[in-house]
């Protein structure tokens, strides 16, 4: 008796709707058991549903851009060397951690994703990221002469080609991608639930340069870069072990707070979106594995190749929009549900009035704003000034050495 398999869309655990980014095959073609069917892409990744069973493909529910939800039925196959009209088999697939998912078979047993021969590998040699800006701007991977591993195209291969291009004459409507929508919805949320209120001081990163500069080619040596940014999350972690009702979460009833520290950074995609992956219970970490933790992380999410947990349990937020170029950004807006995030402006060599015993001197430091922005419902003005003045006076007297 002949076989009909529902393909469903995955389970997500941590909520967050999904939209049909794009089929991988078309009505009436052949599929491979554990082939890319279609890609699903939501706030966080991008992930690649795999055949759940060699058939047809014989009908597609749901299409481009429709937001889908977990269980929900997006195609339907005949099993291979079956016809269509018999009792269906239910098979799900079920995506990893990482972008590039696996799937559960029919019978349940976890395989891993397979990929068949000629234009298929080729096409799974692009990284998820790749295959979501090759298809944002129409363009054929082909056009595009590869820098990666192997003559691969990269994001940033793609992104120089579209810069290269002349721009149109008329004007022109972009549609939104799953994350810039994902994005606006959030941002959005946040401003309507929670008042907002920045404070702001001023740090002297003399110090921390210093270290920098003397401890750069020891982490190189061991395979890491040391940035700027890991210095200001060691920073927050003193922080907020002092002031815990920062690392928070505001409810009607009561404030959260929580046990651990998992500091999220956010990292810029390009026009893609933003992304905030997070270093999970910080508290722990020297700073070492901060800078470690912190430059596998926004590899990855440059990459499009972030785990689901990488994104996942943030608890406090650090925006460091320095790193283009901006020296003051107010409000930053808060990553909901929690309760302040902090802004690292450029570091920049100015001129600065110091004290010197009973007199002053004019100096040059090179100095940052840094910024609070917190939830007003959770903190006060009192708070928040306690917290980030800590945050300058750990940046000023870091130890030498």
């Amino acid at each position: 008796m002949s076989r009909i398999a529902d393909v469903l869309a995955p389970l997500n655990a941590d909520g967050t709707r999904a939209t049909i980014l794009r089929w991988c095959k078309t009505v009436g073609e052949t599929v491979v058991k554990d082939e890319p069917l279609l890609e699903l892409e939501t706030d966080k990744v991008t992930v690649e549903v795999p055949a759940p069973a060699d058939g047809t493909l014989i009908e597609i529910l749901k299409q481009e851009n429709a937001e889908v939800t977990p269980d929900e039925v997006l195609a339907r196959l005949t099993l291979a060397g079956e016809s269509a009209g018999s009792p269906r088999v239910i098979a799900t697939a079920t995506p990893t951690a990482t972008a590039t998912a696996t799937t559960v078979t029919a019978a349940g047993g976890p395989r891993g994703l397979q990929t068949a021969s000629g234009t298929l590998a080729a096409r799974s040699s692009l990284s998820p990221a790749v295959r979501r800006l090759l298809h944002e701007h129409s363009i054929d991977s082909s056009a595009i002469d590869g820098t990666g591993l192997d003559g691969r195209v990269t994001a940033q291969d793609v992104a120089r080609y579209v810069a290269a291009q002349k721009p149109a004459s008329d004007g022109k409507r972009v549609p939104h991608s799953a994350i810039r929508r994902r994005v606006a919805e959030h941002m959005a949320r946040s401003v309507a639930a929670a008042p907002h209120v920045t404070t702001l001081f001023e740090a002297d990163l003399s110090r921390v340069l210093a270290h920098r500069a003397g401890s750069a080619a020891a982490y190189q040596s061991r395979g890491v870069h040391l940035t700027l940014t890991a210095y200001f999350v060691s920073a927050c972690v003193r922080a907020l072990q002092a002031h815990r009702e920062v690392n928070a979460t505001f409810h009607r009833d009561a404030l959260e707070l929580h046990p651990d520290i998992n500091i999220g950074v956010g990292t810029a995609l390009g026009d893609a979106g933003l992304i905030v992956p997070v270093i999970h219970c910080a508290q722990r970490l020297k700073l070492f594995e901060i800078a470690q933790r912190l430059e596998r992380l926004v590899a990855a999410a440059r990459a499009g190749k972030l785990a689901a947990d990488d994104v996942r349990g943030g608890t406090f937020t650090v925006s460091n929009h320095g790193v283009g170029g901006s020296l003051l950004a107010a409000p930053i807006i808060i990553n909901q549900p929690q309760v302040a995030i902090l802004g690292v402006g450029k570091v920049q060599r100015r001129v600065c009035v110091l004290a010197k015993g009973n007199d002053e001197e004019i100096v040059i430091r090179s100095m940052c704003y840094l910024t609070l922005t917190i939830d007003h419902r959770a903190l006060d003005a009192f708070q928040a000034n306690a917290f980030l003045s800590l945050i300058v006076s750990t940046l000023e007297q870091w130890p030498e050495g």
